[in-house]
């Protein structure tokens, strides 16, 4: 390790499992990096649903990753394992990690790191591996959203949504999204969805119906599951996919009818990112750089950010998710 890298450093450590307030900054060992590893000093790291659910209990991380919380930071390289090129000590990159974003120094998978695009903050790009991996592999991988289809994305204002509406937008689609008031429904136009429904108000799966014309859409992003699945199986269109990425109101459902599903000839698909091999992960992240990073630096495409808390505020930023007031990204200021 270079000298001027510390034995320690700070990061979020827990109590156990509970309540925001279980978590605090802590002092502990910095970590090395590994052959294909590299070592990043961190300046900003991203708040997800994920990190919520590991703090209650409910998402352990995967074997031989780092029990502490953060699956995306930004910051410079401060050095590297064998076999870690192209990056050198130095570079700016955004990186896709298993665990540990939220400390000063975090270890991440050479193969998961981008570059910070050109244009754009180190902050700012702190904001974009969780979601835009995620949105990436299942939109356009799995769901395989095509130029010209319709597309509808349910939680609109979230991290996930604001990334699905912009890419969906910017790939030729015509989006739909569902959110849960007229001012986020307004926000979700504005960057991009050609119609948002307030999902408080109106059946989302009348309202598809109605944009339609009776056809139905050809991919949904879901993270909501419970009654929703019914009313998305209902929403697609003939050959229509589903993609299934979280079950914020459960995953068993009662008395869903999956004639449909033969008729119309649907796909019902769904994945998880963080148990995914580097290798699996290596890809995304290499369409990520062709496709998606030309349309991050033309400003095509930017991550929204909706606030900033220091590290020791990460409590306050969790609640903030919980509540589900913000609109875009929750991030933390480390550096």
């Amino acid at each position: 390790m270079p000298s001027d890298v510390p034995a320690t450093m700070r990061h979020v450590g827990t109590t156990g499992a509970g309540k925001p307030d279980v978590m605090a900054v802590v002092e502990g060992a910095t970590p090395r990096p590994g052959s294909g590893e590299v070592l990043i000093k961190v300046h900003t790291a991203g708040v997800n649903r994920p990190d919520v659910l590991q703090r209650q209990g409910g998402y352990p991380p995967p074997a031989g990753a780092s029990p502490i919380l953060g699956l995306e930071v930004a910051g410079t390289i401060v050095a590297t394992g064998d076999d870690a090129a192209p990056w050198r000590v130095g570079d700016e990159v955004c990186a896709l990690v298993a665990g540990g974003g939220y400390a000063e120094y975090c270890v991440a998978p050479a193969a998961q790191c981008l570059p910070v695009p050109k244009g754009m903050t180190v902050a700012d790009a702190a904001a974009l591996p969780e979601t835009f991996f995620t949105v990436w592999t299942n939109v356009f991988q799995r769901g395989r959203l095509g130029h010209g289809e319709t597309f509808l994305v349910h939680g609109g204002t979230s991290g996930i949504g604001t990334t699905a509406i912009q890419l969906a937008h910017a790939f030729g689609a015509r989006v739909l999204t569902t959110a849960g008031s007229d001012e986020k429904c307004a926000f979700c136009e504005k960057i991009g969805a050609d119609k948002a429904i307030n999902y408080r108000t109106t059946d989302f799966a009348e309202a598809v119906k109605e944009l339609t014309g009776g056809k139905g859409v050809d991919v949904i992003l879901d993270m909501v599951g419970g009654p929703y699945l019914e009313r998305n199986v209902r929403s697609l269109a003939v050959e229509g996919r589903l993609v299934q990425i979280a079950f914020l109101q459960g995953s068993k459902v009662e008395n869903l009818d999956f004639m449909p599903v033969m008729l119309k000839r649907l796909t019902l698909t769904g994945s998880t990112l963080r148990p995914r091999s580097v290798a699996q992960k290596a890809v995304i992240a290499r369409e990520l750089r062709e496709k998606v990073w030309p349309l991050l630096e033309a400003g095509t495409v930017r991550p929204v950010i909706h606030k900033t808390f220091p590290l020791t505020e990460v409590a306050e930023a969790h609640r903030l998710m919980e509540s589900s007031k913000h609109i875009g990204k929750i991030m933390l200021a480390v550096a």
